[in-house]
């Protein structure tokens, strides 16, 4: 894939910039380097911004609801504009580092519970990315394995002991 151009990553700052003064929410916007993508991903590392300012949770929402539509709306809008899907990744004061943190921890504890009982656990639902982290943390644990089940809103993580067959 190209790379993401000096004018796409202006276009995504302004939009996202226009959005946050169009929602009257005063904040910075900078943008960081993605971090290097794994050695085997071929997909094109995203354009990350980070927002802070004062008293930021209305953009955040509950479990980052707000933060996903508005991460959702800047990319529909970026690639709208530019022609091409631009890979954005928006962030609240560290907020999806703090979640994603908090999920791989509960996953490994879940699991350990899991491992000594030897009975399943269902998570809350989830969105689809916050699943994905579970499911990765958990991926080369020997003794555990995931799945996601429900449809839609209601779509949740099951955490059981690996069957040995």
């Amino acid at each position: 894939m190209d790379e993401i151009t000096r004018d796409e990553n202006d276009i995504a700052e302004e939009v996202l910039k226009t959005l946050l003064s169009a929602m009257g929410v005063e904040a910075s916007v900078v943008c960081r380097p993605s971090p290097p993508a794994d050695g085997g991903e071929e997909a094109e590392p995203p354009v990350i911004f980070d927002i802070s300012g004062g008293d930021l949770g209305i953009l955040i929402g509950w479990r980052g609801q707000t933060l996903a539509s508005l991460q959702y709306i800047t990319r529909l809008i970026v690639t709208h504009r530019t022609k091409r899907w631009v890979p954005i990744v928006i962030d609240i004061e560290g907020y999806k580092q703090r979640r994603y943190d908090s999920l791989r921890v509960l996953a490994l504890r879940i699991a350990e519970q899991v491992k000594a009982k030897g009975v399943q656990f269902t998570l809350e639902p989830m969105p689809a990315y916050e699943r994905r982290i579970v499911h990765l943390a958990l991926a080369n644990h020997p003794d555990i394995t995931t799945q996601s089940i429900g449809e839609g809103v209601t779509r949740k993580v099951v955490i059981l002991p690996r069957k040995e067959w």
